[in-house]
C-alpha cells in the first residue's frame, strides 16, 4: 500500500528503487532539466518550482550570466586553497557582501570582513566559532553561552542543532547535542504567543525582559550573543517578528557586551525584497555578525558565507591575526558573483516585492475570503518580498474535522501539489513550543518571477488546497 503521502499514481516499489538514501521514504521524482521556474521531470511533465528548491534558486533554472561565469571560471582555474591562494571570484564577491551591509550613522560600513564557505549550515557553524574566537582573543574567555529561540533552525550539523530549538529535527541527536552553552527563550511569535489584551509593544517588552533575565541567570560576562532569524524559514514559515522586537533584543546584547547575531540563511540575500532582512524586517539593526547562505549562489553553486563587523575583526586581527576556522571548498565564488550582478542590474528585488505583494494578495483572496473553502483552516498568511508561509489550524471547534489517514495535511498538501504540478515546502510542527502541532507551507519563487507565473502558482496551490480539503471531510 502506498503512502499517504506518496504522489498518487505512482508505485512505493518504483519509488524505492534508488541507491541514493533520499529524506523522502521514497525516492521523489527525478528532475532532467529547467528552464527559468520550470522544471522538467523524466516521464516528460513539467512542474512549477513555486519555492526556489528551499528558497535558494532565485533566477530560475538556465539564467546566462551564472552559467556563463561557471563555465569561463572552469576554463581558467579550477581550485585553490584558501590558506595558500586566494583567488579573484572570492575577492570580488567578499568586496560585493561587505559593501551590501550599507553604512552605520557614522558613514562606517556595517560589514568589514567577510568569510566564504560551502553553504548555510558551515556558515552558522563559522558563526559561531567566530563569536567564540572574537572574546577569546579579546581577553574574555569566560564568555561560552549562546541564547537562541525555540521554534528556530540554525543547520544540520551538530553544534547548529544544539544552537537551534526545533524539537522534531533534534530528536534523534538529542543525547550527543550540547546542552551546557546552548540556552533558548521564546519566539517572536505573536499570533501564537501574544497574550489576550497584550499589546505588540507590552509583548516586546516582555520578550526583552525575557532575554535580559536570561543573562542574568547565566551571569552576563559568560554569554557571547543572541542569534535569530530576522524571518523564520522552515520551522514556523516564513515568520517576521513584531516591530521593534529587534531593536529591543540588541539593546540586551549592547547592554552586556555580547554579539547581536542573525541567521539570513534562509531569509537573507534579497530573499525579503531587500538584500539583507534585517534592513526591512529586522528593525534595520545590522548584526554583529550574520551567515547567509541559499540566494547567495541561488543554486548555481554551493557556497555560504559569514559577515562581520569592524569590531568582530578587530578583535580577531588584533589577537592571533586570523580566523581559525575554514572549509575546504570555495572556488564557486564566480557563480555567486555572477548571481549578485544579475539581481542588481535587472532590479530583481523591486521586482521581488512587486510580485510577493502579488502573491500574498492573491493568496489571502483565495484562501481567506469568507467564501473560499480553505478559509475555516487557513490561519495565517505571512511574510514579505519573495518569502511567504501559509498556515493552517485544523484544531478549532468551529470547523469540519479532517481526516487525513494517518498523514500530516501539510506534506499531503506538499504531494497533492506536485501532481498537479507545483513544488511547494510543507512543515509540521510549528504551531507550539514542543514541535507536535502545526501545519505550514513556504511558497519562494524566483525573484524574476513574472505576474502571470504567481498567478499559476497560486492557481495550482489553491486547487491542491481545495482537493485535500474536499477529500478529507469526514
Amino acid at each position: 500500500m502506498p503512502s499517504p503521502l506518496t504522489p498518487a499514481g505512482v508505485s512505493e516499489q518504483t519509488f524505492r528503487a534508488t541507491s541514493i538514501l533520499h529524506r523522502t521514504p521514497w525516492r521523489p521524482p527525478v528532475a532532467v532539466s529547467g528552464e527559468g521556474i520550470y522544471i522538467t521531470l523524466e516521464d516528460g511533465r513539467k512542474v512549477i518550482d513555486g519555492v526556489g528548491g528551499a528558497a535558494v534558486n532565485c533566477l530560475g533554472n538556465g539564467h546566462p550570466e551564472p552559467v556563463k561565469a561557471i563555465k569561463e571560471q572552469v576554463d581558467k582555474l579550477s581550485y585553490v586553497y584558501n590558506m595558500q591562494l586566494s583567488n579573484e571570484p572570492a575577492e570580488e564577491l567578499a568586496k560585493v557582501l561587505v559593501d551590501s551591509g550599507g553604512k552605520d550613522s557614522t558613514g562606517r560600513n556595517n560589514f568589514e570582513l567577510c568569510g566564504i564557505v560551502a553553504g548555510g549550515s558551515e556558515a552558522m557553524e563559522g558563526v559561531i566559532k567566530l563569536a567564540r574566537q572574537f572574546f577569546y582573543e579579546s581577553g574574555q574567555p569566560k564568555r561560552k553561552n549562546f541564547i537562541a529561540r525555540h521554534l528556530s533552525y540554525h543547520g544540520n550539523t551538530v553544534a547548529t542543532l544544539s544552537l537551534a530549538m526545533n524539537p522534531a529535527r533534534r530528536a534523534p541527536y538529542e543525547v550527543i547535542l550540547d546542552h551546557d552553552n546552548f540556552h533558548h527563550v521564546s519566539p517572536a511569535y505573536a499570533k501564537r504567543f501574544q497574550k489576550p489584551g497584550e499589546s505588540e509593544e507590552q509583548y516586546v517588552e516582555r520578550l526583552r525582559q525575557e532575554l535580559e533575565d536570561k543573562f542574568i541567570e547565566l551571569g552576563p560576562d559568560t554569554v557571547i550573543g543572541f542569534v535569530a532569524e530576522p524571518v523564520v524559514g522552515a520551522t514556523t514559515g516564513a515568520l517576521p517578528a513584531p516591530k521593534g522586537y529587534f531593536k529591543a533584543m540588541r539593546s540586551v546584547c549592547k547592554k552586556y557586551g555580547a554579539l547581536y547575531i542573525l541567521d539570513e540563511v534562509m531569509c537573507g540575500m534579497g530573499r525579503m525584497g531587500t538584500m539583507h532582512a534585517w534592513q526591512s524586517f529586522g528593525d534595520g539593526e545590522a548584526p554583529d555578525i550574520q551567515g547567509v547562505a541559499k540566494g547567495l549562489g541561488g543554486g548555481y553553486a554551493s557556497i555560504g558565507a559569514i559577515l562581520m563587523s569592524k569590531e568582530v575583526a578587530d578583535g580577531v586581527r588584533n589577537g592571533s591575526g586570523f580566523w581559525k576556522h575554514g572549509h575546504t571548498y570555495q572556488l564557486t565564488c564566480a557563480a555567486s558573483l555572477a548571481v549578485q550582478r544579475v539581481i542588481a542590474s535587472e532590479n530583481l528585488l523591486e521586482n521581488a516585492n512587486t510580485q510577493g505583494q502579488y502573491l500574498a494578495e492573491l493568496l489571502r483572496k483565495k484562501l481567506q475570503s469568507p467564501n473560499a473553502i480553505a478559509a475555516p483552516y487557513t490561519f495565517d498568511i505571512r511574510g514579505g518580498g519573495m518569502f511567504w508561509g501559509i498556515e493552517f489550524d485544523l484544531t478549532s471547534p468551529d470547523v469540519a474535522k479532517l481526516d487525513f489517514k494517518g498523514g500530516q495535511f501539510a506534506m499531503i498538501l506538499q504531494a497533492r501539489c506536485l501532481l498537479n504540478g507545483l513544488i511547494i515546502m510543507g512543515f509540521t510542527g510549528g504551531a507550539n513550543l514542543e514541535g507536535t502541532q502545526g501545519n505550514h507551507c513556504i511558497l519562494a519563487p524566483a525573484y524574476n518571477v513574472t505576474r502571470a507565473e504567481v498567478e499559476e502558482i497560486v492557481k495550482r496551490f489553491v486547487e491542491s488546497v481545495e482537493e485535500v480539503i474536499k477529500e478529507s471531510n469526514v
